[in-house]
């Protein structure tokens, strides 16, 4: 079989845990969004990014507190919530994955403890107000939370600079720390007006984390592989901004580096490589 081949299996598996996903959300009138390269494959692709292998979403952090609220009430057999505050070092966003499936990525290649099933990302979209000062504060903090988690996971940087930024969280109270920078990142969430949607939790640059609030306001049906699921009202303004020309295609080598798994299994759970 050969590797595009391989790539749409991963993909078949994974939209069925996000048609369990949005099923959930629909029922609940729980709001999410498709957002980064899942919005881009759908526009672009009318699906996955072929050579793609994950599935993000957004949801607020509200809209998140009613989703695992009903997705335990479901106690389901197949599907798994993973998230930050259960996991151990590990970032902050949410996984769902399924039971029977593998899908290991080197970072995680040695975690045991971990579920390491296929899967769909629940990222966090906080809110922040207009100020630079504020929003600069949230960003660098953001980054230090990100930098922190990824220590953890043996995480190799490849720039100088990150290198020496690593070694000194050695001398640093870490968890402290992050406790407190996780107040300020959430602290803004209930603002009603005069505020952006912000997602720093990765190594995204300070603009291309930080969105207009008209971007996720009015959830819409868009049109994905053999289903619908919500994205923005201003999907393609969204993409716009975050990506310049997003219908023009990445190089070979963009395209090779978008893979996660360094080894995935759609019919046998992961338990059984994890030894």
């Amino acid at each position: 079989m050969d590797a595009s081949q391989s790539v749409k299996q991963v993909q078949k598996k994974i939209l069925e845990v996000m048609k369990y996903i949005d099923k959930l959300c629909r029922d609940n009138g729980i709001v999410y969004y498709i957002m980064g390269g899942t919005a881009l494959g759908a526009i672009r692709h009318g699906g996955f990014i072929p050579w793609d292998d994950d599935l993000d979403i957004f949801m607020t952090p509200s809209e998140y507190e009613k989703f695992k609220k009903v997705f335990e009430a479901e106690n389901s057999s197949t599907f798994v919530l993973q998230e930050w505050r259960t996991t151990p070092d590990y970032l902050e966003y949410a996984k769902v994955r399924m039971n029977g499936t593998t899908f290991i990525e080197e970072a995680f290649r040695d975690r045991k403890d971990l579920h390491q099933g296929i899967y769909v990302d629940i990222m966090i979209l906080h809110k922040v107000p207009e100020n630079k000062f504020i929003q600069k504060l949230v960003y660098y903090e953001s980054k230090f939370v990100t930098l922190y988690a990824l220590s953890q996971r043996n995480w190799k940087p490849k720039s100088t600079s990150k290198k020496l930024v690593l070694k000194s969280l050695k001398f640093m109270p870490c968890k402290l720390m992050a406790k407190c920078f996780y107040r300020r990142i959430y602290k803004y969430d209930d603002t009603k007006t005069n505020f952006k949607y912000c997602y720093w939790i990765t190594p995204v640059k300070f603009r291309s984390g930080l969105f207009d609030s008209s971007f996720f306001s009015d959830p819409v049906d868009i049109p994905f592989e053999d289903t619908i699921l919500l994205g923005s009202k201003k999907i393609k303004e969204y993409l716009e901004y975050r990506y310049g020309d997003y219908m023009k295609l990445p190089s070979k080598e963009a395209q090779q580096a978008a893979v996660h798994a360094m080894l995935f299994d759609v019919n046998r759970d992961y338990k059984e490589y994890v030894k």
